[in-house]
């Protein structure tokens, strides 16, 4: 078998991790003798210190440090990742209670559908933390609460359960992006899909190639200002509390005026990953999959600095209309929330729409930013016209963008589109030449899309 390459963080954190299971194992085996009242057991698993990772460099020990993890956050966390790494360590709770011939209530865990081991639960965690001592059990179950760390950061979660049954019995799991960082140390996205319903946009145009109306230009200056600088006014000025850490905004326009690149570029300018979010899968026919969607999708964005866009947001945010069934009034719940989840997000979000006027006015009154992208005028599309023309390509006499740009009325995005069939048709023509009649024909196409042909 070839030799792989060594990667410093893989090591780091191989090394660290192995240290961790290895002291986890002793915290479990003394609770284990403990529980069963062996003679000569430790009177109190605290006493078994935890590997020192004050020098380390592995992912898992900036996490530790980062969040001054205590004694039942690192047993959390290494809990949460054995089923990963190490599943063979939890056999020891597979054991059989002889009076009653079934396993340990006390004991929680799951048994996966083909995962042989146990899968650690909620319980599972209390029993180790705290056993039969309540203030110590219910000291554990603050690691669960909405502010605690653990949780608020996206590191671990309780998969849900039936109504009638415990939250503490949901398995104890850690989100998937955390398992990748801190075993092989690299970053982890989702594939885009129904559960995961953004990804990633970029462009290699870049701002002197992007077209807009002057007044649009100053209002998504202004936004590129926020996104390079107003951490200042919460680390510097101290601004906390006073102002939303968020930003929300809204692009609207007819199509083709270039919402989406400006988006783009705005991340592109400001090294952030800008990720769409398709609303055609966010919206489901299943009532209460629409937030279910849209939870993984934030919580990454939360986690990796990304600046979220909406496109086409109507279709999600538009007015609501009278609520003549059960399934309308779980569609406006589902608004609701994520309304209130847009308000909650630290990010930059940015939501697209053809038409203000098609977007609820409760949702509007939340932007911080509203700007409004128009058909270009004649210097506009001009410049578009000319900006767009392929250095190698040749103009035919006679041929004149002033003219053409003064002449038709056209979007950014129609103009490009119109370029590009004019292009072809001199690629295949073999003269390199784009000629009026090129020309024309592209436009012609693009108007007759919009039913002006």
């Amino acid at each position: 078998m070839p030799e792989l390459n060594k990667n410093p963080i893989l090591t780091a954190n191989s090394k660290d991790l192995q240290a961790e299971l290895e002291w986890f194992g002793k915290v479990l085996d003394a609770r284990l003798k403990l529980f069963f009242r062996h003679e000569g057991a430790s009177p109190d698993i605290y006493s078994t210190v935890p590997p020192d990772i004050k020098k380390s460099g592995s992912n898992w020990a900036a996490l530790l440090k980062e969040y001054n993890a205590g004694f039942a956050e690192r047993v959390a966390l290494v809990l949460a990742l054995i089923p990963y790494i190490q599943p063979g360590l939890l056999d020891v709770l597979l054991i059989k209670n002889s009076g009653y011939d079934r396993f340990y209530t006390e004991f929680g865990g799951l048994s996966g559908t083909r995962h042989r081991g146990f899968i650690p639960t909620g319980e599972t965690l209390l029993f180790i933390l705290g056993s039969e001592n309540l203030e110590q059990r219910f000291s554990a179950q603050q690691l669960f609460h909405p502010d605690h760390f653990l949780v608020k950061n996206r590191i671990l979660r309780l998969e849900k359960t039936a109504p009638i049954e415990s939250p503490l019995s949901g398995a104890l799991t850690m989100y998937e992006g955390w398992v990748a960082s801190l075993t092989h140390g690299v970053q982890f996205k989702p594939h885009f899909g129904q559960d995961f319903p953004a990804e990633q946009v970029k462009t290699a145009l870049d701002w002197s190639q992007l077209v807009l109306h002057e007044s649009t230009w100053k209002q998504v200056e202004e936004i590129q200002t926020w996104i390079e600088h107003g951490h200042k006014l919460f680390s510097d000025w101290q601004m906390t509390g006073k102002i939303h850490p968020g930003l929300r905004v809204l692009f609207y326009g007819p199509p083709g005026t270039g919402k989406t690149l400006t988006a783009t570029l705005l991340g592109k300018a400001t090294n952030r990953e800008v990720n769409r979010v398709d609303l055609s899968l966010v919206v489901s026919k299943y009532i209460g999959e629409t937030e279910k969607n849209l939870s993984n999708v934030f919580s990454h964005a939360e986690k990796q600095n990304w600046i979220l866009f909406f496109d086409e947001a109507d279709a999600l945010f538009g007015k609501r209309t009278e609520t003549k069934s059960s399934h309308d009034r779980y569609a406006n719940q589902e608004v609701a929330y994520l309304l209130q989840r847009l308000e909650t997000f630290e990010g930059i979000t940015i939501l697209a729409s053809n038409l203000k006027d098609n977007l609820d006015n409760a949702f509007t009154r939340r932007f911080e930013s509203i700007i409004y992208f128009p058909m270009p005028g004649v210097e506009e599309r001009t410049s578009i016209w000319k900006n767009g023309i392929p250095a190698k390509a040749r103009l035919a006499a006679g041929v004149s963008l002033e003219d053409i740009g003064r002449k038709y009325e056209m979007s950014g995005g129609a103009i490009m589109n119109a370029i590009r069939t004019a292009c072809l048709a001199a690629l295949k023509d073999g003269s390199g030449k784009l000629t009026m009649e090129m020309i024309l024909w592209g436009i012609r196409k693009e108007m007759e899309k919009e039913g002006r042909g």
